[in-house]
């Protein structure tokens, strides 16, 4: 396992006033997607990474945690992870992970206070800045949640049927990309974030995920989030007062 630190050591100025991560202990945020884990404690501005994919399982997740942040200090862990997440579990196999996820004890496995939460809510818990706000996750699938006066609302529409056979997700998500091309994609994305902004009845979107990126042009009433806003959300679900169902 490969570990993929976003700023090389070198490039890195030590804060003289920031607590150790290996002596210190705070809270670790795990982020699981289609193509990489991704994970930074709260006391370091260091984020690493490894490759998942479409046979990653729960346990490797878990040895990814184990190698990733072995020489940091944490007590707590938020993980996001693809999929409808209920009494922290996970209630569906992730589309576009392995297999063994439902059910999955995360809080034994690691041996700390552990809380799991859909990928999507916490990226769009780190995005909210007040009001009613639908976050669309733009990436290997399609993740969406509203967050609305603290409250975190997962919502698992994106394999609704949208056109014919297809899917919101497979026709925004990254096979509708590479299936329609990417100008065809991207009106398709305007055409989406239109029909939920006025079903849902909210005050903004943020579109999140790393397909965010290959917009021309956002959306009306949109703006780009940043995939490390995911880490932000893992932090405030501990220490703000936001609550999710």
């Amino acid at each position: 396992m490969t570990i993929e630190p976003t700023t090389a050591p070198e490039d890195r100025t030590p804060d003289a006033g920031a607590p150790d991560t290996a002596a210190s202990p705070g809270i670790l945020v795990v982020d699981i997607g289609g193509n990489n884990i991704k994970m930074r404690h709260e006391h370091s501005d260091e984020r690493r990474k490894s490759k998942t994919g479409r046979n990653f399982t729960p346990q490797q997740a878990v040895e990814a945690i184990r190698t990733l942040a072995g020489d940091w200090n944490y007590d707590r862990v938020t993980i996001g992870c693809p999929g409808p997440v209920t009494h922290n579990r996970l209630a569906l196999e992730p589309v576009n992970l392995g297999k063994g996820w439902l059910d999955f004890d995360f809080a034994a496995a690691l041996g700390v206070e552990t809380r799991l939460i859909n990928d999507a809510v916490m990226q769009a818990i780190g995005s909210y800045d007040g009001g009613k706000m639908l976050f669309m996750g733009l990436g290997t699938g399609l993740g969406m949640a509203i967050v609305a006066d603290g409250l975190a609302l997962p919502l698992e529409t994106a394999h609704l049927p949208y056109k014919g056979e297809y899917t919101f997700e497979d026709c925004v998500g990254q096979r509708g990309l590479d299936r329609l091309g990417r100008k065809a994609w991207e009106a398709t994305v305007h055409d989406v974030v239109a029909r939920f902004k006025v079903a849902l009845v909210v005050d903004y979107v943020v579109l999140g995920g790393g397909n965010t990126k290959r917009l021309k042009k956002l959306p009306a009433d949109a703006r780009a989030g940043d995939n490390a806003h995911a880490f932000a959300g893992g932090f405030r679900l501990w220490n703000e007062d936001i609550r999710t169902v």
